[in-house]
């Protein structure tokens, strides 16, 4: 394969424009109850499936 024009060089580096210290650490966020009760229900889930596919391994 025969390259017809020049290698571009890399684009010069970016300035940051959101500070690392807003885009580290996520953070969940469950403001009612309804959605604590199904992020709980989901963490159980997982453990309850994890149990179960173990049962019949």
């Amino acid at each position: 394969m025969v390259r017809e024009s020049p290698a571009e060089s890399a684009p010069p580096p970016k300035q940051d424009v959101y500070p690392a210290e807003k885009a580290r650490g996520g953070e969940i966020i469950l403001n009612t109850p309804t959605r604590r009760w199904i992020f709980i229900a989901g963490l159980a889930g997982a453990v309850v499936l994890v149990l179960v596919l173990s049962f019949f391994r």
